[in-house]
C-alpha cells in the first residue's frame, strides 16, 4: 500500500454514485425483476470506466470502481455465497427505529421519513442463512477485479482498491437459521470472506474492508453502555482478524464510520472510546469520519494514541454529510492537524464514507460530489506545499 512520502495522497472510501439508467437496472435485479444480463454487464464496464476516468480527473490518487454494479456496499455478496438465500419477506423501512438516534429525534426522523436516501428509510428484501456457509462467488469477483483494472489503463493514478464487506456487517444484515450459535454463524461467514478478501490481494489491489457497525453498534443498541460496545467491538475485530489471518496487512486498508448521514447524531460513539479497539484489526490503514461537525475535533485523540509502526490513517477530510463543497484551504488544515499528529508520511486524505453506499441512495447530489473530490485533491496539493515546505 503506498503512503505519503513526498506529498499527501487522496482516495475516498468507495461508492460513488451510479448513473441513472445504471441504477434502475440494478434495482430492476434487486426486485427479481428480468434484466438483460448482457446488457447490464456491459453498462457495469462502461459506467466503471467513466467513474475512474472522473476520479482521476479529480485528481484522486488511490480509485475504485464505484461500486459501480453493486445494489450496496452489503447485500452485493449474498449472491457470491452458498447457504444464504432471499427470504419473501421485506423488512419494515425504518429498520433504525429503535436506535438511540430515532428515539431521541422521533419528530426529525418523521419530517424526513419522506426524504430518499434518509438513514434507515430504505426496505430491504430479507436474506437469510439457511445452510452452511461458503464462497461462490469466483466468476462474479474475477469480472469486478477484470472490469476494474481495464478502466485504469491509460489512467493516471497511484494505486487502486476494491472494497469488501466485513463479517459482523453481513451477520447483522443476514438473519441465522441455520448455525448453532452467533460465534458460530460469524466464523462461517469470516471464513467465506477470506476467499474474497484473499482474491483482491492476490489481484494487485488494495482490500479495503468495509466495517461501519464497529461504530455504529452504540448508536443502534440504546440498551448497551460505552463497556458493553467495546467487548462487543472487540470480539467482531477477533472474528475480522481470522478472516485476514496470513494477509499482509499492508495491503489492508479497514473503514467504519455511524451509519447516519444527514441527522443530528448526537449519539455517535466518541472516537476516544474505540480506537484502541479499531487499530486491532489487522490492516495497515484506517478510515474514519473526520470532517463533519460531530467528528472533525476529534483529530486531537490521534496525537494521543501510538499509531502502530508503520501504519497510516485515512481521515475524511470532505464529508458524504453535506453538500457543501468543503473550501481547499480548509481541508488543509485538516490533513495538516492529521499530519501533526502522527506524521505527514502516515496520513492519506480521503472521504468520511461513501457517497452513494446504496444504488438506491445518494443525499449529496452526484455533480456535487465530483467537486468535493476536486477539492479534496487541492486541499491536498495545499497541504503537501505547506507539509514538505517547512520539513525543507
Amino acid at each position: 500500500m503506498k503512503r505519503s512520502m513526498d506529498r499527501i495522497l487522496t482516495t475516498h472510501v468507495g461508492s460513488l454514485p451510479r448513473p441513472d439508467d445504471l441504477r434502475d437496472l440494478i434495482q430492476n435485479k434487486a426486485r427479481g425483476e428480468a434484466v438483460d444480463e448482457a446488457l447490464f454487464a456491459a453498462r457495469v464496464k462502461s459506467a466503471v470506466a467513466e467513474t475512474v476516468r472522473r476520479q482521476t480527473e479529480a485528481g484522486i490518487d488511490i480509485v475504485a470502481d464505484g461500486e459501480q454494479g453493486r445494489t450496496g456496499f452489503i447485500p452485493y455478496v449474498n449472491e457470491r455465497l452458498a447457504g444464504i438465500e432471499p427470504s419473501p419477506t421485506v423488512e419494515s423501512a425504518n429498520y433504525w427505529g429503535q436506535s438511540r438516534e430515532y428515539r431521541a429525534f422521533p419528530e426529525f426522523y418523521a419530517w424526513t421519513a419522506s426524504l430518499p436516501g434518509t438513514a434507515g428509510q430504505t426496505g430491504r428484501t430479507r436474506w437469510v442463512c439457511t445452510g452452511p456457509v461458503s464462497y461462490k462467488g469466483q466468476e462474479a469477483l474475477q469480472r469486478d477485479i477484470a472490469t476494474l483494472k481495464a478502466a485504469l489503463a491509460g489512467q493516471r493514478h497511484e494505486e487502486a482498491f476494491m472494497p469488501a464487506v466485513s463479517p459482523s456487517n453481513l451477520a447483522n444484515w443476514n438473519r441465522n437459521e441455520h448455525y448453532k450459535s452467533e460465534e458460530e454463524y460469524l466464523y462461517a461467514l469470516a471464513d467465506a470472506l477470506r476467499e474474497e478478501y484473499r482474491a483482491i490481494i492476490e489481484a494487485g489491489l488494495v482490500l479495503q474492508v468495509d466495517d461501519p457497525l464497529l461504530a455504529s453498534y452504540y448508536v443502534m443498541h440504546p440498551e448497551a453502555s460505552v463497556e458493553a460496545c467495546r467487548k462487543w467491538a472487540a470480539g467482531r475485530v477477533e472474528v475480522l482478524n481470522h478472516a485476514l489471518r496470513g494477509l499482509p496487512a499492508d495491503r489492508i486498508r479497514y473503514h467504519t464510520c455511524y451509519s447516519i448521514n444527514i441527522g443530528p447524531r448526537v449519539h455517535d460513539m466518541e472516537l476516544k472510546h474505540l480506537i484502541d479497539v479499531m487499530l486491532r484489526v489487522n490492516a495497515g490503514a484506517y478510515s474514519f469520519e473526520a470532517a463533519n461537525p460531530r467528528h472533525e475535533h476529534e483529530w486531537k485523540v490521534w496525537a494521543e494514541v501510538k499509531l502502530p509502526e508503520g501504519k497510516s490513517v485515512i481521515p475524511g477530510v470532505i464529508t458524504h454529510s453535506s453538500n457543501i463543497v468543503e473550501h481547499p484551504e480548509l481541508i488543509a488544515e485538516r490533513i495538516g492537524r492529521f499530519a501533526q499528529a502522527v506524521g505527514r508520511e502516515n496520513v492519506i486524505a480521503g472521504a468520511d464514507c461513501g457517497f452513494a453506499s446504496f444504488a438506491s441512495t445518494c443525499e449529496v447530489h452526484p455533480s456535487v460530489v465530483w467537486v468535493k473530490l476536486k477539492a479534496l485533491a487541492d486541499g491536498a496539493r495545499l497541504a503537501s506545499r505547506e507539509l514538505w515546505r517547512k520539513a525543507g
